[in-house]
């Protein structure tokens, strides 16, 4: 699976300027991060609608769908498919593959390889700079 991921990425990164008249992807990167993801969230809302329909099939076209967008909006962002499968690995370290990080800080053991890591909240940190004088 990560070696289509992969061979999907390297594609998309030598698709990225083609011209856009012909390339969807060539013109997902002429529009910007905005569209790009815009389309993603649209793709992940016709897997969920199939998937209660009860439409494996049609789940399986749009989740190809849904990857490639995802990937799109990977390389727009700089991130590459290593990056979140260490990510991922990480997670399984501590909580097991089939386990989502909490929203609250997680209790881990002092044994634990890698402690976790919060991410900056640029928004947020954006608008605080704004408030003071």
């Amino acid at each position: 699976m990560s070696d289509s991921i992969e061979r999907l990425y390297q594609a998309v990164i030598a698709a990225r300027d083609l011209d856009p008249a012909t390339s969807r992807t060539a013109r997902l990167f002429q529009r910007g991060p905005a569209k790009m993801a815009k389309k993603l969230a649209e793709e992940a809302v016709e897997v969920v609608i199939d998937a209660i329909s009860g439409k494996p099939d049609a789940v399986v076209r749009e989740s190809a769908d849904l990857l490639y967008n995802l990937t799109v909006l990977w390389a727009s962002a700089g991130v590459k498919p290593e990056d979140v499968w260490r990510e991922m690995e990480r997670r399984e370290r501590l909580l097991g593959i089939a386990e989502k990080l909490p929203k609250s800080p997680v209790k881990v053991s002092k044994t634990a390889p890698v402690p976790v890591v919060r991410r900056r909240i640029v928004a947020l940190e954006s608008r605080l700079r704004k408030r003071q004088p």
